[in-house]
């Protein structure tokens, strides 16, 4: 089932089990606008099943945020005109190239091309890959394009960051809400889940230029603004905090004395993130 967010605005949550990410809708007076085409075919159809029950204008286009498997499996499901970044669109040439059976995905972990995670809840999520059909979006952009649906419009706009180079957000000006996909997530693909301050800095002053009431993100419940950029701001004091420290034990230790306490589980985990892109440049 899709949930309402705004008037015209609708999502289906995310779901951990099989790391289906969250999808959205967006309806305008003409047309409607999916976000995200869902982590298999049988996810897409779940989506399109639920839009297919509401009184709505015609879906249009698909939206894609980034290039994981999780957000670009559904694509050929859905069969809608789709629109990425253009390296998004670059990195699924490639997929398109690449054989999704046991063995083939368990040889790109072995090389390091794929990652654990991302195998196991592919094999989780579809069993058998036998009817995965791969899609390149039609339309690329290269900084903004904004899709006027009727009445509504949505700016999309690459945005970048370690999680993914490519990631794009979608702005709804006039409900204020915007589909933040994964971008605000760790680098999970080149070693040990880690954060850089700089480009963490970077992308959110992309992303705080927009009025915003409500964050959509790829993997969690939405976010008001408040809640989003209370999180923000603990998470750029705890990269502050860590520096360039590349040892835990002193980076819990200047934690302890700025904060006069011991990092909790979260934050001790975002220190960790941060001593990894610490390392990952202290290697380059």
């Amino acid at each position: 089932m899709l949930k309402k967010l705004a008037n015209r605005v609708y999502y289906m949550p995310h779901y951990s089990e099989t790391d289906r990410p969250t999808l959205g809708l967006i309806c305008g007076d003409s047309y409607s606008l999916i976000v995200d085409s869902g982590n298999s075919p049988a996810h897409a159809a779940d989506f399109l099943k639920s839009v297919e029950k509401m009184d709505i204008p015609p879906v249009k286009f698909v939206v894609i945020t980034h290039w994981h498997w999780d957000h670009i499996f559904g694509m050929k499901t859905m069969d809608i005109l789709t629109i990425s970044h253009k390296e998004t669109k670059r990195k699924l040439e490639y997929l398109k190239t690449l054989k999704w059976d046991d063995s083939s995905l368990d040889a790109r972990v072995e090389t390091g091309e794929e990652i654990e995670f991302c195998r196991d809840m592919i094999k989780r999520e579809m069993p058998t890959r036998d009817h995965l059909e791969l899609k390149v979006p039609e339309i690329t952009f290269d900084h903004k394009i904004e899709i006027d649906l009727g009445g509504i419009t949505c700016v999309v706009e690459h945005v970048g960051g370690v999680h993914a180079q490519d990631s794009s957000i979608i702005y709804i000006p006039d409900e204020k809400i915007m589909f933040l996909g994964d971008c605000i997530y760790q680098d999970f693909y080149s070693g040990e889940w880690s954060y850089d301050l700089v480009e963490l800095i970077i992308l959110l002053e992309k992303i705080k230029k927009y009025d915003v009431n409500c964050y959509v993100t790829g993997h969690q419940d939405p976010k008001t603004s408040e809640e989003i950029w209370s999180f923000f701001g603990d998470l750029i004091s705890i990269g502050e905090i860590v520096g360039k420290e590349v040892t835990l034990e002193k980076a819990v230790t200047k934690f302890s004395d700025v904060r006069k306490t011991n990092p909790n589980e979260e934050q001790l985990e975002y220190i960790q993130n941060f001593i990894f892109g610490n390392q990952k440049k202290a290697k380059l």
